[in-house]
Parts: structure tokens; sequence; C-alpha cells
């Protein structure tokens, strides 16, 4: 998959999203910044149309919006799309106490909010009916949303600064995958000395990331960062990698030797 903010015009960024495509890279995913870029819905359906990509969101903050839109907006991108939606759900970035607050919403606790994604869910399978499914991928990190991931999700990613050990993020991992056998994405911000928009903070320290072993740091050779990948999944288990999209055209030969393997 590959995190493409629109920070451009929409005919660039619609090239950009077919030349992703032509490298054979499954998934083309927005994070979710009210005000920063256009919606992820809309703008992911207008990628849809124009593409044969799998579209999803990286992730939906839940508490932006009441669990009803969400499940509504997610079932309707479905729709749209003729089953390439994926939504990712998750509760919400560092600092979104801080955006609720400026957008003059409720700052629920971080249990309300997990309720909020529960109710979500079980929106969006009322509505998808029982002839549909749309993929959920779930962000999370404490017991209670690992539980609930475990229980309900189709993927699952872990939220990592990049300069957290890997260790942590391989035990989160592997304490999922103990409950049942879910997809885990692997969330990749950084690449060599290039870090991607969105995906991490602005200030993030690549070499700070490499010292620690964060399994958010690739290295920037594709035949390196194909000999990691290949060690993460027979490791720990992850399948799914996602890359922002200014590495997608340097990493378009890790696609070419890994995907659909």
């Amino acid at each position: 998959g590959v995190v493409a903010p629109f920070r451009t015009d929409l005919a660039s960024w619609l090239d950009h999203a077919r030349v992703i495509e032509g490298h054979g890279y499954s998934t083309l995913l927005m994070p979710d910044f009210p005000q920063l870029q256009p919606a992820p819905g809309p703008t992911l359906a207008t990628a849809a149309a124009v593409t044969g990509l799998h579209v999803g969101t990286w992730v939906y903050a839940a508490p932006l919006r009441p669990a009803w839109l969400t499940a509504w907006e997610a079932h309707s991108l479905s729709v749209l799309t003729g089953g390439r939606f994926e939504l990712g759900i998750g509760l919400g970035r560092p600092g979104i106490e801080d955006e609720l607050r400026d957008k003059g919403m409720p700052v629920d606790s971080p249990g309300k909010r997990l309720d909020g994604v529960r109710e979500t869910l079980r929106l969006l399978r009322d509505m998808d009916g029982p002839t549909a499914r749309t993929p959920v991928a779930m962000a999370v990190r404490g017991p209670r949303a690992r539980a609930l991931a475990a229980e309900v999700a189709d993927t699952v990613t872990f939220p990592q600064l990049p300069d957290e050990s890997g260790d942590e993020v391989a035990s989160l991992a592997r304490q999922v995958s103990a409950v049942r056998d879910v997809e885990l994405a692997l969330h990749v911000s950084v690449v060599g000395d290039r870090v991607a928009a969105f995906m991490a903070p602005p200030d993030t320290d690549p070499a700070a990331a490499r010292q620690a072993k964060s399994l958010a740091v690739l290295p920037p050779d594709p035949a390196a960062a194909v000999e990691e990948l290949r060690r993460r999944r027979e490791e720990i288990g992850f399948s799914y990698v996602v890359v922002g999209a200014d590495v997608a055209d340097t990493f378009a030969p890790v696609v070419a030797e890994l995907a659909g393997r």
C-alpha cells in the first residue's frame, strides 16, 4: 500500500495514482487530516474511478466523526468502488485531544473512543448486509484495542514512533496473532533518510530510528528492503507493507519481487 496525501492539484495527484498502479502496488491510502487536504472519502472515490487500485483510509481518527457517519461513509465507498474500499480506523493520532478541542468537540477517554470504534464496525456490518463485507484495518496499541482488533478486524497495524524499539512492536504483533490468524500490516514511515509526509512527525530523526532498530524503518536499497521484509514476515508475520508516496518509485522493484507472494 501507498499513503498518498493530497498535496498538489487534482490532475497531478491522479497521475501519481496511475503511476502507483503501474508499479504494481495494490492499494492507495489517504491519511485523515481535516482541512489540510480534501476529505478522504470523495478523494479516494475519485481515484478508484480512474484506476483499478483498492483504496482506503490510513487511518480515520474515530473521534472526529459519529460512529454512524463513519460506517455510512465506509459502506458507501464500498458500493461506489465495487468492493475496493478498505476502512482503516484508529483511536486518533498523537495530539488528537488538542485537535478535538480546537474543533469544539468532546474529548473522550480512550475507552470511550474504543467503544465508538466497536459501534462503528457493528453499524458497518449491518449496512453491508449478508452478502458484502467492507475490509477493516485497525490501528491499535493497548490491550483492549488489541483484543477488539483480534475479534473483528481483517488487518491490524500498530502505531509507533519511528524511534521506538522494534522489539516492542513485534511483541504486540505476536500477541494479536496468538489470538487469531489476522493479516498484520507494517507502517513504514522512514526509508533511508527520507521521512514520509503525514506518516511520522516532521522532526523525526532517521538516525535515531535506525539506532532503535525500529520496524518503521527500511533501507533505501530495494534488494536490502526485500531481504528485511522477508525476515519480518518469517519472524513476526507482517505481510502487508505500507510506505509513503515519495518512495513509491524507488520501491517499485520491491513490489515486483514480493507482491502476491
